[in-house]
């Protein structure tokens, strides 16, 4: 006989909907704030919140450097996948961190170099201006692509043809941006120095990259001001990725892992935790509350739940493992509560698998999840780190879940299963980009939490009230009974009855 049985069926996130509270305008959607923590942080540090509560899948497919950019930029994360080169993977975590948004640490020149060096590097790199600085570090002047000519100045040393010192504004020990602001606006110049008392080059301030952050204001970014970055590991190669990662500065890990209640994640918790105390790690999947309480006891600061659930995921179908979303989440938060009221520690939980819709996002942090993570969501966006496709006159993108056959080329080793896949490959239909998308799936999560009458996702988890819905009900919420024109491919002559 087995252990247990339990014969309740589980639910899926499509089987609940929110019941509406009482709307004020303290709850209109304008005062509505969607900040989540990402992790546990003992001292609740800032960068360890996220603006949004979504994060993209570590898929291959998914998200690349392009996405870790773009979805920092826009209040959420990219989870960098791991089934790739260490060095490859370590690559998109330097760009990442190190792309020009507020106080930028430059690529710096010596002014001995040739013109057509520097020429080779700026190829290299994009960029078009260099700070140009001794061998102890200290400014000396600015060479941009204004102040030579190839073709006359090649042989030309970079000292002799950059803007000197004293014709440079510059900063002294600014560590404000709108103090940088207002010093840019006041010399009429696109960049700023950023100098120590001693002469050093500390930073650079762009005057572009200011006004690109009052585009977004619900970046993400670390104490430095450069974007929050999170990388996927394994437990396998973790005792040489994870070093990579830290040395480019990586600010969250999270064990990527379709089963992560075994003692195989539990090993690399603990290392992590005993070499790089500082470093987060973000626990899972796991849809048990034995599995929440394992991971939390090897010091996961966030657990992911879910399993089989992904809609490239065939885990459910091939191991017979799994379970319902919405009860994962239930059963893991009703645990998360006990533990929080043991400890007084709260771990955040993010929602993974099967959330394909802002429906499904509102009702997963409902039930008590305080983010989500999804694939085919950003998959479909212009930063997924795939090709377009024209498939029947439709542009369609490439999607491949992390057990198919086409990720397991990678020769990581991720899965033990290796006689076998668990997810497919297929295509999904472009949208265009992040910043064209993304802000109307948060309207609608806003809309959603001022209909139950909340003004926060913490409140929402305290207040929501949620109903078990049956198949008659959901396919009367849908569309029905009339011919939609926008969904169809045949020409429609309107034509007034005689």
């Amino acid at each position: 006989m087995p252990k247990k049985i339990i014969f309740e069926p589980s639910r899926t996130l499509a089987e609940f909907r929110l019941l509406p509270g009482l709307t004020t305008k303290h709850t209109a959607p304008d005062e509505i704030t969607l900040r989540t923590p990402l992790v546990y942080s003992e001292q609740e540090e800032k960068k360890y919140y996220l603006n949004i509560p979504m994060v993209s899948a570590a898929m291959q497919s998914v998200s690349g450097q392009q996405m870790g950019i773009e979805l920092a930029k826009m209040g959420g994360a990219a989870f960098i996948y791991c089934s790739q080169s260490i060095a490859s993977q370590a690559e998109m975590i330097w760009k990442i961190k190190h792309y020009k948004a507020g106080f930028v640490e430059p690529r710096t020149l010596p002014p001995h170099i040739k013109i057509r060096e520097m020429y080779d590097i700026r190829k290299e790199t994009g960029y078009s201006t260099f700070p140009v600085v001794d061998s102890r570090g200290r400014f000396m002047g600015l060479i941009t692509k204004w102040d030579y000519d190839l073709f006359l100045h090649a042989d030309n040393t970079v000292g002799e043809r950059m803007i000197p010192l004293e014709q440079v504004e510059v900063g002294r020990n600014i560590s404000d941006l709108k103090e940088a602001n207002r010093i840019l606006l006041e010399s009429h110049k696109s960049v700023l120095p950023i100098l120590d008392d001693t002469g050093r080059l500390i930073s650079m301030v762009f005057r572009k990259d200011i006004y690109d952050q009052l585009d977004y204001p619900l970046e993400v970014h670390d104490e430095k001001k450069r974007l929050l970055a999170v990388a996927a590991i394994n437990t396998h190669d973790y005792r040489d990725r994870v070093p990579a990662l830290v040395e480019q500065e990586v600010d969250v890990v999270s064990v990527d892992s379709s089963d992560g209640h075994s003692s195989y994640q539990k090993d690399t918790i603990e290392w992590v935790g005993r070499k790089y105390p500082a470093l987060p790690v973000i626990g899972g999947n796991v849809i048990t509350e034995a599995g929440f309480r394992y991971l939390v006891k090897a010091g996961a600061r966030a657990v992911k739940v879910g399993m089989g659930g992904g809609s490239i995921c065939i885990t459910q179908e091939q191991k017979g493992t799994g379970r319902g979303l919405a009860t994962a989440i239930i059963k893991v938060a009703e645990e998360r509560e006990k533990h929080r009221k043991e400890t007084g520690i709260y771990i955040p939980l993010v929602a993974d698998g099967g959330v394909t819709s802002t429906k499904d996002i509102t009702v997963a942090l409902a039930l008590g999840a305080d983010y989500v993570m999804m694939g085919r969501y950003f998959a479909r966006m212009e930063e997924a780190p795939t090709e377009k496709l024209v498939v029947n006159n439709r542009v369609m993108k490439p999607y491949w879940g992390e057990g198919s056959a086409r990720a397991r080329e990678w020769h990581l080793k991720r899965y033990y299963q290796s006689k076998f896949i668990e997810g497919v490959e297929g295509l999904v239909e472009y949208t265009g980009r992040l910043r064209d998308n993304l802000p109307e799936t948060l309207v609608k999560i806003k809309a959603s939490l001022s209909t139950c009458g909340v003004r926060n996702i913490a409140e929402l988890h305290q207040k929501a009230q949620l109903e078990l819905i049956s198949a008659l009900s959901i396919r009367e919420g849908k569309v029905h009974d009339i011919m939609q024109t926008g969904d169809t491919n045949d020409t429609i002559d309107y034509q007034k009855p005689e």
